[in-house]
């Protein structure tokens, strides 16, 4: 069901159990695990029948990643993928004028304590942040650690995370482990006691306050103190070994953190991953899909997809997520339904403290309708 080039698949044998005894009969297009070392025949061993693409076209209820082209839908089909509909309205409009529901993963009110279980951007940021971090010191020309020997000492690398959201944290875990000195930023002033209970050095920023919204995501910020959060953190990162973006502001491009202007300032060998290739950068330097060195020496790794390079991990925590979920819309009396009571659908009611103003849950649209608590998307739309 996966494009080509996504190599995760978002169920996994090991999840056939539960979907079974929740009473769904599970299709999986042929090959669909290879990718993530996932065979047919595990899938066939689970209780999973395997089938062509076609047969699992047909199915009421279909399961991916990625969006799947609304052309090959039909109307009152279900899809739960993860759509970013605020990157792709037309994908989302497709699906209302094809009267497809879609449940779109990424959308989940993250602060309800029912959704943990279900959080696809966690799962898989998580993953990006650790992998970043492999990819730097795989690139750098040095060791990480301290290294005493017998020729001399070497010195502990540098490593700077910008951003210390789910995949900056466990990109400051990963860096502290394998033995860097950590510096580490955010934009949201309440961070810094995360980040340093992961090992890293907070980087503050004068004039820095709480810059989250209600749905705990980053703000945008005006540009005059995005630039002085630029300035700061790029000055420590000038004698730097490994520099990794995190940056990522939901529904948008991702902001330039490191301009071209900072990246001539740091030194030759150092490593910049970015970790927002696919949705722009924040290396201004960065090229999609590519590493390359800049004139100065700098290695720049814009590599996309960062949880598909470890498919077999990321598809394991991406299936379980979406069999708690699905397994969560099945009532033991009325079976399988989508209900207007369900938070993790519809989102907060407006007395709730996790209450979004214009935003729902993960139900995008129905019935070749909107949902009415969608009203930010809307004005996308």
């Amino acid at each position: 069901m996966e494009p080509e080039g996504e190599p995760r698949v978002a169920i996994i044998p090991g999840s056939m159990k539960k979907l079974i005894k929740s009473g769904f009969e599970v299709i999986v297009e042929k090959g669909a695990g290879d990718g993530a070392n996932y065979s047919d025949s595990d899938y066939s061993e689970a209780g999973a029948t395997v089938g062509s693409r076609a047969d699992v076209l047909a199915c009421e209820i279909i399961i991916a990643i990625r969006m799947v082209d609304c052309s090959e839908l039909s109307k009152g089909q279900i899809i739960a993928c993860v759509s970013d509909p605020f990157r792709h309205p037309q994908k989302v409009q497709a699906c209302i004028d094809g009267g497809i529901t879609l449940l779109s993963m990424d959308m989940i009110p993250r602060r309800l304590s029912r959704a943990q279980s279900m959080d696809v951007n966690s799962s898989q940021d998580n993953l990006a942040g650790y992998k970043a971090v492999i990819l730097g010191a795989a690139h750098v020309p040095r060791g990480i650690p301290m290294m005493t020997t017998s020729a001399g000492t070497i010195r502990p690398a540098k490593v700077v995370i910008m951003g210390s959201g789910v995949a900056g944290l466990q990109a400051i875990a990963t860096a502290k482990r394998i033995g860097a000195v950590v510096y580490a930023s955010d934009v949201r002033k309440t961070a810094a006691e995360q980040i340093e209970s992961v090992g890293g050095r907070f980087i503050e920023v004068e004039g820095m306050d709480d810059f989250e919204d209600e749905s705990g995501y980053a703000k945008p910020l005006t540009m005059e103190f995005i630039q002085k959060v630029n300035d700061t953190v790029c000055g420590v990162a000038q004698d730097a070994d490994i520099i990794v973006t995190t940056a990522r502001i939901f529904g948008r491009p991702a902001p330039i953190t490191v301009p071209a202007s900072a990246v001539a300032n740091f030194k030759s060998g150092a490593v910049i991953v970015d970790m927002n290739a696919d949705v722009g950068g924040n290396c201004e330097l960065t090229k999609p899909g590519e590493i390359h060195v800049t004139d100065n020496g700098v290695i720049i790794v814009g590599t996309s997809n960062l949880p598909g390079t470890l498919a077999n991990s990321a598809s394991m925590l991406f299936s379980n997520n979406m069999t708690s979920f699905i397994t969560s819309l099945v009532d033991k009396e009325n079976g399988f339904g989508l209900s207007d009571s369900d938070d993790i659908l519809v989102g907060a009611p407006e007395d709730s403290d996790f209450y979004v103003s214009g935003m729902g849950g993960v139900l995008i649209c129905q019935d070749g309708k909107l949902h009415p608590k969608q009203t930010r998307l809307g004005g996308a739309l």
